[in-house]
């Protein structure tokens, strides 16, 4: 995978500038908002659209920020779209806004899985700035990783701005190839999936040998938590840090001998490539 650059910091707020017009008011949206407020971005500069009136609701209330039951009128006289709904319906939204995209001329930011550039561009009557996000779940405790995708009608400072609106989330990293969006989706998108899989898995196997619930949740919580500080905190490759913490003929060991008997790298490889193959074809379905 190639990527044009990661950024560890948050961009200034200024990267932001202008109004912003949320279309989607889930719980994505929810929390690049919280995000953008703490950061000391004004929340009579956000819009939001979204048609369940109790979302609309908690949003105004939590955040003072403009909420809207169509997207037309949460577009009006912003700069910045981020689409946040659904890839089922992101067509019909797009074509709704086309009129309003091509006189505007905004920058468009989707965070809509398996939807393309090229998809996007045309269903919003083509010429349009666009920016593909993948965000995943942990950016709603702000320990999330973007990747993102601009088209060639994106500026150095559309980019800027893209970046500062996703950094609240987490950590963002730019692909220069769309293609591998479907992958950055199969790996970090679903990837919190995979951990609580693990998790679950893990948890499960601590019960069996005896150990009652809150024991075997409380190790296996904290086990993945501090083994994910040491990856995150510490230059090491993860092959190093397992080679370190593996005896010979230790317990670790036989562990993971048994995983890897199993097949357990193999096995991680075949279920990305099934994501990023579902990504290809969800893209084909919504066409």
């Amino acid at each position: 995978m190639t990527a044009a650059s990661i950024s560890h910091s948050l961009p200034p707020v200024t990267d932001t500038a202008g109004t912003i017009a949320f279309i989607g008011g889930g719980n994505m949206a929810r929390s690049l908002i919280g995000g953008l407020i703490s950061r000391g971005v004004a929340a009579d500069t956000l819009r939001v659209a979204e048609p369940v009136a109790e979302l609309r609701d908690a949003l105004a209330r939590d955040f003072g920020v403009s909420v809207f039951d169509n997207a037309n009128d949460a577009v009006a006289g912003a700069a910045l779209w981020l689409l946040a709904v659904k890839p089922q319906v992101m067509r019909h939204v797009c074509g709704d806004l086309s009129a309003v995209a091509q006189s505007g001329k905004p920058l468009v930011v989707s965070i809509a899985a398996g939807i393309t550039a090229a998809q996007l561009q045309r269903w919003l009557g083509g010429d349009t700035a666009i920016i593909r996000a993948m965000p995943n779940t942990p950016a709603l405790l702000g320990a999330g990783v973007t990747g993102l995708y601009a088209n060639a009608h994106v500026s150095p400072a559309g980019r800027d701005e893209a970046e500062g609106l996703l950094a609240s989330a987490g950590k963002t990293v730019w692909i220069d190839d769309e293609a591998l969006m479907d992958s950055v989706t199969a790996v970090s998108g679903s990837g919190p999936a995979y951990v609580f899989l693990l998790a679950e898995a893990m948890e499960a196997a601590a019960k069996a040998e005896g150990l009652d619930d809150v024991a075997a949740r409380t190790l296996v919580l904290q086990t993945i938590l501090g083994a994910a500080r040491m990856l995150t905190e510490s230059d090491e490759a993860p092959a190093e840090l397992r080679k370190r913490v593996t005896s010979p003929n230790g317990t670790t060991q036989a562990a993971v001998e048994t995983f890897q008997r199993g097949g357990f790298e193999t096995l991680v490889a075949q279920a990305i490539a099934a994501a990023s193959e579902r990504g290809r074809q969800l893209s084909a379905a919504n066409d």
